[in-house]
């Protein structure tokens, strides 16, 4: 009896002793991995998405600074009312208005710039405000 534990007494030792991973343990890594690859995925189309939204709002407000400038280059102090108007620029339509204020001061002007992307102009991509007037003479 004792030649034939002998034999089996090794064979036991050896499966206890062998290292491995048992296929639970394999497909619960492969679980944690998808769902970590997964969420890295979505976070790269979140930044996608986020960098075509910072680069319109990047471009409409340049144009809304362009539309700004001209009007104070125009005329010093532009008259009060609506103006609308559009521009190409980085290969599209951009649809701008102007809205021109007075203030308490009637040597100043209120300059109010919305950048639309369409021409329904529903929502401003980008907005500025600035001022125009006369220079104060002593």
């Amino acid at each position: 009896m004792c030649r034939a534990d002998g034999p089996l007494r090794g064979l036991r030792r050896r499966r206890a002793d062998a290292r491995g991973f048992t296929l639970l343990e394999v497909l619960i890594a492969l679980v944690v991995l998808s769902l970590a690859l997964t969420a890295l995925v979505h976070a790269a189309g979140v930044s996608v998405r986020d960098f075509g939204g910072l680069r319109e709002r990047s471009y409409a407000g340049w144009i809304a600074a362009n539309v700004l400038t001209e009007a104070r280059l125009r005329d010093r102090l532009p008259a009060t009312g609506r103006r609308d108007g559009q521009q190409r620029f980085a290969g599209r339509e951009w649809f701008w208005r102007l809205d021109v204020e007075g203030t308490q001061d009637a040597r100043i002007r209120r300059l109010s710039v919305q950048v639309y992307a369409d021409a329904e102009r529903s929502d401003p991509v980008a907005q500025l405000t600035g001022f125009a007037g006369d220079s104060v003479l002593p």
